[in-house]
């Protein structure tokens, strides 16, 4: 299943997406390629996509969780 992607303003995040299903974020970069975070709730998800910096956000709270 796709998983719908908003556009963001970012210097390095071109888009961002939520899968409930499997709880994870999905992060496309700017220099390409999507990937998956997790696992976080759609309040995170929430929080991530309406932060005032959406490349600190991700550095502080969401990178580390990197699906491999």
């Amino acid at each position: 299943m796709a998983i719908d992607k908003t556009p963001v303003q970012s210097s390095a995040i071109s888009q961002v997406g939520y899968d409930p299903q499997t709880k994870t974020i999905h992060v496309g970069f700017r220099s390409g390629g999507t990937h998956p975070f997790g696992p976080f709730t759609q309040e995170e998800f929430d929080r991530f996509r309406n932060a005032p910096s959406i490349s600190e956000h991700f550095h502080l709270h969401i990178r580390s969780k990197a699906i491999k």
